[in-house]
């Protein structure tokens, strides 16, 4: 029996203010022997349901409850005892938030008494002064008996006269006195990382902290046995904290969530109507003649959906997807909802599952009783006006998005714990440059030896130390990219909801995972960058040549199509695009649609663990013949030659080979996708085994087929997925192949989006024979347009988007100001369209006055000579006579022209691309002199032969399966090369690999079919060769593919790796940033 309980801790989720997660605050509780703690974060119950999690871990009872810190000072512990309390304190955060704005939470005396039923407060005083006295008078007055007042140590002269002082107070004024121990970590050694997050939040160093930083450093959990020795001299007071544990009985998992009653058809309940619509959708499909296959199905699928009760889920996603097809919005719907034929009817999926053999356990299963999971891909520009209309159509009380915890990574929290230790700049960032991508494992001595630092040096040391330590800390929340939480009760009774920096948004407090832990439905509303394009391309085929297509009339196989895929000429498609898809498809060579679902699948992380990819190409190419032990097997695996690359087929091996339930398939699927951390598999290791011994299986074939299963565990693909995404590849592909204008516009309109930068793209776009013009005063518009051309295809006339610093209201003025008659000086664009002389400055650098034959340098040599703005009187003659008068005649000046290599480079600062040439065609002549061969030249290259190719860093990739071997594109004037680094070659020259812009390739060359790579031994900087084509930096930007720049999200099977929300959309500002996401992310790559 204890005689203590802790009810002042403060995690992470206080945000830099906390130094420890849940998880080790209650393995820490567990092992001092406590029965349950509190948590209360300031403001905030976004920590709870993880410290529910812990408490199922750990066995230590988690109390939920919360921290207000008042606008009069007073600070208040609120602890709800059942059920009813839990939604008073919810709706009483809701109303603080609501008042501060995203992040903040702003709360006075007089709100907290309509929100006080059944809720138990502990004050926390500060001194034994007449303001405690008149606080612990309003504390009575409003909670009566439920009202405590906290005694904490602060460890200041004087304290134990404090805590008597205070004791004698609170039993005077009829408040019960309860012990708490301010807690803030959850082991002393957290202290000096608590420190450096108080520095962060206050943007100070740690030595300039002073009074701002914690009042005392004994802020650890300390066990009951101690608290009890502290505070020895107030047993009732010790006694008190355990008498709150017990009457707080309220627990997370009492909230019982209720998903909204959608009516859509009047007098009909839910099931009824999602049944009629399923009927006349399925007749309208087959005009009336269903065939039997489709009919079973339905009827097996909606048996399932009403047992489960959740048609009201799949009558919202209909409804989502019906509005935006009113709106003409294109979306698709993926995930494991393409198992269900229910929605390949109702239109929410252009998946048919019983063409493809999909399974429907995968997506909704009777014994796993947990929502289905139904995502919906829209155009990332419009997906904006469906979360609106989902806000207007549900109600500002019963919809939000869900949040999205940002932590640390290594780069940010070396840069941070860097900073708040005094190191100097320049040296953080030479420290982060180093982090690779997404990194879990901080910095180590081997990259601190490169940089020639001081190990031995102790802030050196503590701040590599602290950055580990601060990865994966949260640094601010954020909004989740379209998880929708909607309820029928009102949603801040379950969780407090605050307004999101965007406006007319709002967020709850919990994220994706939260909401699986709580069985929350979420709708998923997600924008999808490639689906914008194909729309713009389909428009602009519509408007410029005339051509009606769709998404659903690119069914049919062509096979022109195919021939271009086979060849990997699939820069800028969508899935297929990376490096690893390119060196797969000639040896894949995919003819039909099937190919392509396998294609998506199979270079991911899973096959390529779980040994698939081999097996199945060396079928594939007929070199090894598939076996079927059992023609059971055969009916599960044929299409995939006898390897198992999907979720699916696993689950159907299990249930044919081992004699699963369908249900526990499931399992063994869900087990797969987390035994990494668990270990879940291994108890499905004999029962799968030994089932298919039993069954007469060879034993070998029954471990190899586990084997490939287990592989699976990092990440299996589930072919659902596989078959939206191909959808959406194919269709790239076509426009790619028959219209590579179109094409080649829309990827330009979209970026930044996909593998390459905008240069890749309007090479490869030449090289298709696709002319494509350059920016114009006189001819571009804000987006990139087609220009009729006496050739076979339109030509790409890049737009003012092309144009670094421009602003998209800046293009839209001077398009506007040329509709009557064309521009004719730069001072009349300046006069005629108002805008400022920065933008036309801007205009100049991106050599856009080349209609009236003024070229880069006498174009900024002329903005030089406008004033700020038009002298009015001549301004407003000019618009009376529409006429145009010069202010200021000047004398024409001859100026030296610019050289071909700095015009080049200046193109490449202004547009990230240059049309005129390559930045290597001018140093060409001493790389030939240094006995450098082509990239075009390597073809004819022998196998084995040793080479040097040089070029300009396009993509650096170091895929977490391919276990540190690092892969890198270079490109020069005549096209691009592969390298291969091993880790220790990688290692070696980490820091040439990291920050070069322009690099050679010394190693040998390893020809497979067609395609040829450099294993590299050596990697040599050649900045200074690129530094002389202009005589000035090469501003290098790098595609959104470069992992060394642009960290996407960790591999799975890294160190640290956790499955969280990953936001691959960006939301329509002119910019393309979001801004919830303060840290900003420098798109393409010409750095």
């Amino acid at each position: 029996m204890t005689h203590y309980v802790e009810l002042q801790v403060l995690t992470h989720f206080s945000l830099l203010r906390g130094a420890s997660g849940p998880d080790e605050l209650f393995a820490a509780a567990a092992l001092l022997g406590y029965p349950a703690i509190g948590v209360s974060d300031i403001g905030t119950v976004a920590g709870v349901v993880r410290a529910w999690e812990a408490q199922k871990a750990t066995g230590v009872r988690s109390i939920a409850g919360t921290r207000v810190d008042l606008s009069c000072g007073r600070r208040l512990l609120l602890y709800p005892t059942n059920r009813p309390a839990w939604s008073r304190i919810t709706r009483l955060l809701t109303v603080g938030k609501k008042r501060a704005g995203k992040g903040g939470c702003l709360l006075h005396w007089h709100d907290l008494e309509p929100w006080s039923e059944g809720v138990v407060a502990i004050l926390l005083p500060h001194e034994a002064d007449e303001e405690n006295l008149a606080a612990l008078k309003d504390l009575k007055a409003i909670y009566g008996r439920r009202g405590y007042m906290a005694l904490f140590q602060r460890r200041r002269p004087g304290d134990a006269v404090r805590i008597d002082a205070l004791a004698r107070q609170a039993g005077g004024a009829g408040v019960r006195a309860v012990v708490t121990g301010d807690v803030l970590y959850h082991a002393p050694e957290a202290r000096l990382l608590q420190d450096v997050v108080t520095a962060v939040r206050e943007k100070c160093t740690v030595d300039e902290l002073g009074y701002r930083r914690e009042v005392n450093a004994d802020r650890a959990l300390k066990s009951p046995d101690e608290m009890v020795r502290r505070f020895r001299a107030y047993p009732d007071a010790l006694q008190a904290s355990v008498d709150i544990e017990r009457i707080c009985t309220f627990d997370l998992g009492e909230l019982q969530y209720q998903y909204p009653h959608e009516k859509l058809i009047d007098g009909l309940t839910a099931q009824e109507a999602l049944q009629r619509l399923a009927t006349e959708a399925v007749d309208r499909l087959f005009d009336g003649d269903v065939p039997q296959a489709y009919s079973d199905q339905i009827a097996h699928e909606m048996k399932l959906i009403g047992e489960l009760g959740y048609a009201p889920y799949f009558l919202t996603v209909y409804a989502i997807v019906r509005e935006a097809r009113r709106r003409g919005i294109l979306c698709q719907g993926r995930g494991s909802a393409a198992n269900s034929c229910v929605c390949f009817v109702l239109g929410v999926t252009s998946i048919d599952p019983i063409k493809h053999e999909l399974l429907f356990e995968r997506f909704v299963s009777g014994e796993r009783r947990e929502p289905p999971d139904i995502d919906v891909d829209f155009e990332h520009e419009r997906r904006e006006e469906i979360i609106q209309w989902i806000y207007e159509t549900y109600g500002r009380n019963h919809s939000a998005l869900t949040a999205v915890v940002t932590r640390y990574r290594a780069r940010g929290a070396v840069r941070d714990v860097g900073k708040a230790l005094g190191l100097p700049e320049d040296l953080t960032s030479s420290l982060a440059g180093l982090v690779w991508g997404w990194s879990a494992e901080g910095v180590g001595e081997k990259q601190v030896d490169e940089l020639n630092l001081d190990i031995g040096d102790r802030r050196l040391r503590l701040t590599l130390d602290l950055a580990r330590k601060l990865i994966g800390v949260p640094r601010h929340m954020s909004q989740h990219p379209g998880g929708f939480v909607l309820t029928h009760d009102r949603l801040d009774d379950l969780v407090p909801i605050e307004p999101a920096a965007m406006e007319d948004r709002q967020i709850i407090e919990w994220d994706k995972d939260d909401i699986d832990a709580l069985k929350f439905m979420k709708v998923d509303v997600l924008g999808l960058g490639m689906l914008g394009c194909m729309n713009r391309a389909f428009n602009m085929l519509e408007a410029d040549k005339g051509l009606r297509v769709g998404l659903a009339d690119l069914q049919d196989d062509d096979s022109d199509v195919y021939a271009m895929i086979q060849k990997a000429d699939t820069l800028g498609t969508f899935q297929i695009e990376s490096r690893a898809q390119m060196s797969m498809l000639p040896r894949m060579k995919p003819r039909r649609f099937y190919d392509l679902v396998i294609q998506v699948a199979i270079v991911r992380p899973g096959p390529i663990q779980g040994d698939m990819v081999h097996p199945y190409l060396r079928r594939r190419e007929g070199l090894e013949k598939p076996e079927y032990p059992r023609p059971e097997l055969r009916a599960v695996l044929e299409k995939t030659l006898g390897v198992p690359l999907f979720q699916e087929q696993a689950m159907k091996v299990a249930i044919v080979g081992a004699g699963f339930t369908p249900a526990e398939a499931d399992q063994l699927r869900r087990a797969m996708a987390t035994f990494k951390f668990t270990g879940g598999v291994s108890h499905f290791s004999e029962k799968l085994i030994e089932g298919m011994v039993e069954r007469g299986y060879p034993r070998e074939f029954a471990e190899r087929t586990f084997r490939q299963l287990e592989g699976f565990g990092s990440y299996g693909f589930p072919e659902s997925h596989a078959a939206s995404f191909a959808k959406i590849s194919y269709a790239s592909s076509w426009m790619k192949h028959h219209h590579p204008d179109v094409f080649c516009a829309a990827l330009m309109n979209a970026q930044p989006m996909g593998f390459y930068a905008p240069a890749q793209i309007v090479r490869d776009a030449r090289d298709h024979g696709v002319e494509v013009r350059p920016p114009c005063v006189n001819a571009s518009r804000w987006d990139c347009t087609l220009e009729r051309t006496g050739g076979r295809y339109l030509a790409v006339r890049l737009g003012f988007r092309q144009i670094r610093g421009l602003s998209n209201a800046d293009g839209a003025k001077i398009v506007g100001a040329r509709t009557t008659t064309p521009f004719e000086s730069v001072e009349d664009v300046w006069r005629r369209s108002g805008v400022q002389r920065a933008s036309i400055e801007k205009l100049a650098d991106g050599d856009a006055f080349h209609s009236f034959s003024v070229d880069r340098r006498q174009g900024l040599w002329k903005v030089r000579g406008l004033g700020e703005a038009p002298l009015p009187l001549f301004a407003a003659a000019d618009r009376q006579a529409d006429t145009f008068s010069a202010e200021g005649i000047e004398p024409a000046v001859a100026l030296r022209a610019l050289t071909d290599g700095r015009e080049v480079i200046e193109d490449y600062r202004a547009l990230q691309l240059s049309l005129r040439a390559h930045p290597l065609s001018f140093v060409r002549d001493e790389l030939t002199r240094r006995g450098v061969t082509k990239c075009a030249d390597l073809a004819n290259v022998r196998d084995g032969r040793h080479v040097e190719v040089a070029g300009i860093v396009l993509v650096r990739q170091k895929p977490g399966s391919a276990k540190g071997v690092l892969f890198i594109t270079i490109e020069d004037e005549t096209g691009v090369s592969n390298g291969i680094l091993w880790p220790d070659r990688f290692e070696a020259q980490r820091r040439t690999i990291m920050s070069a812009s322009m690099v050679s390739m010394k190693g040998r060359v390893q020809k497979e079919g067609e395609i040829i790579h450099v294993i590299c031994d050596r990697i040599i900087d050649h900045g200074d060769l690129l530094h002389r084509v202009g005589d000035m930096s090469f501003p290098h930007r790098t595609g959104r593919g470069d992992a060394a720049q642009h960290p996407g999200s960790p591999d799975r099977g890294d160190k640290g790796w956790e499955p969280e929300p990953r936001n691959q959309y960006w939301p329509p500002h002119a910019d393309g940033m979001d801004p919830e996401q303060v840290v900003r992310f420098k798109s393409h790559d010409f750095h």
